[in-house]
């Protein structure tokens, strides 16, 4: 790897440096060659094993933890930080720059009376969500590999530790901003400090001055507002949407309790410790916009409340546009441009996920089912798994009339097809890959690592992995630890 360290360099006071623990006989778990190629990477060896493992130094890292605050389950915490995530620096591939960091190498000083660790568990649930959702064509961090070890770690039960070296766009949060605002005298410099880098890293096109900081502010609303589209368009929860783990750049990030749903549910809640549901799946784009208000309240010191608020005021409008985007995309409808017709198709989406809900169906399955679907049928096979037939049959006559008669049917099928997945990281899945790696056999999550990068594929001997989950792994909850 060849780094930069321009954050390293430029931004002293935002991070303490800090050397990984390492892991006793590191293994290869998982490893993605896309990922890899994006900072020049080919083969995985046993020199990189030992150094992305924290047993050896790599030529020209830094190894930095950077410092932040956020705000948790709606409080604010004042000092946050990396607690168990190590920064190498920025490595150079052939279409930019990835950060390179460690996420359970060990503790550091912003880790809390915590050991710094990852347990093999959630390593890997952080490898495979952040790959599926790439190749879903979802905005997210990358992962390159997961690293195991025969460390002892404790949660609530003695686990083994691991690694995932996780790769960014960058690492800068909107609890940076909110750290140097509340948490440091001279705000405004460090604020503008951390601005200006922003801008000359990941927004080049604009200018270091008042109009480049108010537009930067607008694409920064603009582009989390499509990311929460994406994430409610193919039925993803984070569960866990702090402050401190929502991406300045729009990036799916910081996975813990996530859930991809299995039986729609409105209020689904995948984190058992959010027993009151503020990050539930319907909730998350309103939560979004809870966080860019926090966001934009520690910009105050550098920008007008005005220009913050009018782009606040757009979030509404790119996230439903956004959305729209993309349902019709997966239901077959084009779009005449008009608000009336928005809420139209806004109102029939939402008689379809309520029926959905009613009916217990599965929600990846049910939109699958559309890459099957010929509009002439008035008894469509996705009507067999209905049992109100009768409000099925008013919500499908209205869609028939809203998608008219396609012009090449087996097109507008290749098309559903491309847009509708019929494979998901299923928490069963995940768990059954997760379980075996935990006895020594790799190779159940290597075959689900390849089965998610063709999540659109028929892929005609994997049709298990498609099913609906056992009962054990029906809309499994998890714990911010896994």
């Amino acid at each position: 790897m060849r780094f930069k360290q321009d954050f390293f360099e430029q931004l002293p006071e935002f991070y303490s440096q800090v050397w990984p623990a390492g892991l006793p006989n590191p293994r290869w778990l998982c490893w993605s060659p896309e990922a890899a190629s994006l900072i020049g990477l080919q083969q995985p060896d046993d020199a990189l094993l030992k150094g992305l493992a924290g047993n050896e130094e790599i030529p020209g890292a830094s190894y930095y933890a950077q410092v932040y605050s956020g705000h948790q389950f709606g409080g604010y915490s004042p000092r946050l930080g990396d607690g168990r995530s190590i920064i190498l620096g920025e490595a150079l591939g052939p279409n930019g720059a990835w950060d390179v960091a460690l996420k359970g190498a060990g503790p550091t000083p912003y880790s809390r009376h915590g050991d710094g660790r990852a347990v093999l568990r959630s390593a890997v649930r952080e490898f495979l969500v952040s790959e599926a959702l790439f190749h879903l064509g979802i905005p997210t961090t990358r992962a390159l590999a997961v690293i195991g070890s025969e460390l002892p770690v404790w949660r609530e039960t003695l686990e083994s530790g691991a690694i995932t070296v996780r790769l960014a766009r960058s690492h800068i949060r909107f609890g940076h901003f909110e750290y140097f605002c509340y948490s440091e005298r001279g705000a405004k410099d460090k604020l503008l400090q951390l601005l200006n880098f922003t801008l000359a890293q990941h927004y080049p096109h604009l200018s270091q001055d008042m109009a480049g900081y108010r537009a930067w502010f607008f694409e920064v609303v603009r582009d989390t507002a499509r990311m929460i589209a994406h994430w409610q368009a193919v039925g993803f929860a984070h569960g866990v949407m702090n402050t401190d783990n929502m991406s300045i750049l729009g990036d799916s990030f910081d996975f813990g309790p996530f859930a991809f749903l299995d039986t729609f549910k409105e209020d689904f809640i995948c984190n058992h410790s959010d027993p009151e549901g503020r990050y539930a799946f319907g909730q998350q784009p309103g939560v979004a916009l809870w966080n860019l208000q926090r966001l934009a309240q520690a910009l105050t010191p550098v920008l007008a409340s005005d220009d913050l608020l009018a782009a606040l005021n757009t979030y509404q409008d790119e996230l439903v546009q956004a959305y729209l985007a993309l349902m019709r995309a997966k239901l077959g409808w084009g779009a005449d441009g008009s608000d009336e017709q928005d809420q139209r198709d806004l109102t029939l989406i939402g008689e379809f996920t309520q029926l959905l809900e009613a009916n217990r169906l599965d929600y990846t399955q049910s939109f699958r089912r559309f890459a099957a679907l010929d509009p002439n049928d008035p008894k469509p096979a996705l009507r067999d798994d209905m049992i109100n037939l009768q409000g099925f049959d008013a919500w499908y006559q209205s869609y028939r009339d809203r998608v008219g008669q396609p012009a090449d049917l087996a097109q507008w099928q290749r098309q559903r097809a491309g847009t509708n997945p019929k494979y998901i990281l299923r928490n069963y899945l995940a768990q059954e890959a997760i379980a075996a790696a935990e006895q020594g056999d790799n190779q159940p999550l290597q075959q689900l690592f390849e089965l998610l990068k063709k999540p659109f594929d028929e892929q005609p001997d994997k049709e298990d992995y498609a099913k609906r989950p056992p009962d054990w792994g029906q809309g499994l909850i998890m714990s911010c630890s896994s």
